[in-house]
């Protein structure tokens, strides 16, 4: 297998970065994932989401770190005439943009899609938003939160008879960067093929709606709107959670042959047998009659004893584990799921991607950077004299990492 081979898929391409947050950045680092090249692009103060915290590990976000391995940063004032000039260097032999600005900005800075993808017709331009890039609330800001509320997620979420909740991980800013990751790759591949760049807009609202699509397209079938209902109103019967005599499990009845391998296990010999329960239509009706006796069964056994019994017989089974027990899943150790921060002595970890490749054996793992730690050297690269940075950074236009950059270029 080749170097390059390992690199990854996307091994020379390379991606500029200029959002901010977690969706934006997410995306970013899949495609670095994948062998991309990433220039994070940052204001001169940062982006917001190095401050996210606590949890701080020497005084670095874990939240930033989560979402920005693998990428190299450039920090620019693109207020300033300078400051743009270096991004348009960048991008002149760049592959993808992404950004997640306010359209208005964009226009004033002359980076909106039609005016870059006008002057670098070769370019992917990712616009990632809460909203889309058109329509009356385009400009509206979008978070995690108003996307899960305003698709209608939060709305079937949480306990029985309880308040609407918000699903507590920041899952549309992923969802999203998935979803902008595969869109940017087909543009690429058209890209490749015919010479010519794309447009990909991508929203947090949009996402949450394809989230909700079998429950949307449920409810326009004719079925009642749905309310929080603790996870018992799957289209499939039995599918949901249940008290056993030390903690919580989850069942996931998929077919009818199931439900007779669980049902008779269990020893509810009669549920099994019974024809008013023989389909999945059948059980839906009889939800709350099955839902009284296997609660009742599964209340007089431990966890283990289910979850053993239960996958004996080929029964979708869990705990409903904390993250202390994740982090020590034997299917997520022997996975290698979990990376730890290079430079944190393990006190830092990242979430491999959710994707594997065979010519891709060991995942690229490499430090999230300091901000404007790679300024220098991009500039140099592009062929600015160490005179023009240096009196770019005096000014303010750039921010250049004392770490990484010679004494010269800030003297």
């Amino acid at each position: 297998m080749t170097a390059e081979a390992n690199a990854g898929p996307l091994a020379g391409v390379t991606v500029v970065d200029m959002s901010t947050s977690y969706a934006g950045p997410t995306t970013s680092m899949y495609l670095a994932d994948l062998g991309a090249t990433v220039i994070k692009l940052e204001r001169v103060a940062g982006d917001e989401a190095r401050g996210w915290g606590p949890p701080f590990v020497d005084g670095k976000s874990a939240w930033f770190a989560a979402a920005n391995r693998n990428k190299r940063s450039v920090a620019l004032n693109l207020k300033s005439e300078d400051g743009r000039e270096v991004l348009f260097r960048i991008l002149a032999d760049a592959d993808v943009f992404v950004e997640s600005m306010n359209p208005v900005k964009l226009t004033s800075l002359g980076i909106d899609p039609e005016t870059l993808c006008a002057r670098f017709p070769q370019l992917v331009y990712c616009a990632l938003s809460g909203f889309g890039s058109d329509g009356p609330h385009r400009d509206r800001p979008g978070y995690d939160l108003v996307a899960q509320a305003r698709s209608g997620l939060m709305s079937v979420t949480g306990a029985r008879g309880g308040a609407p909740q918000r699903v507590s991980t920041a899952l549309s800013d992923i969802a999203t960067a998935m979803s902008a990751a595969m869109a940017i790759n087909a543009a690429l591949v058209r890209r490749f093929r015919e010479g010519i760049g794309d447009v990909v807009d991508v929203s947090l609202f949009e996402t949450d709606l394809a989230l909700m699509a079998p429950r949307i397209a449920s409810f326009h079938a004719g079925e009642v709107e749905p309310t929080p209902s603790g996870g018992t109103d799957s289209v499939l019967a039995v599918y949901q959670p249940f008290e056993t005599a030390d903690r919580s499990i989850v069942v996931a009845i998929g077919n009818d042959d199931m439900w007779k391998r669980f049902a008779y296990e269990i020893g509810l010999d009669a549920l099994a047998n019974d024809p008013e329960l023989a389909t999945n239509a059948h059980r839906q009706l009889g939800r709350e009659r099955i839902r009284q006796h296997v609660a009742r069964v599964l209340a007089t056994e431990p966890a283990s004893v289910w979850i053993e019994r239960l996958t004996r017989v080929n029964v979708p089974v869990s705990a409903v584990q904390t993250l202390s027990e994740v982090v020590q899943d034997s299917q997520v150790q022997f996975r290698g799921s979990l990376l730890s921060v290079p430079g944190s002595e393990g006190s830092m970890v990242t979430v491999r991607s959710p994707f594997r490749l065979g010519s891709v054996p060991e995942p690229r793992n490499e430090r999230f950077p300091e901000l404007g730690a790679h300024t220098y050297d991009v500039m140099c690269e592009l062929g600015f004299a160490d005179a023009d940075i240096e009196r770019m950074a005096s000014d303010g236009s750039i921010y250049v990492s004392n770490q990484t950059t010679p004494v010269r270029a800030l003297s």
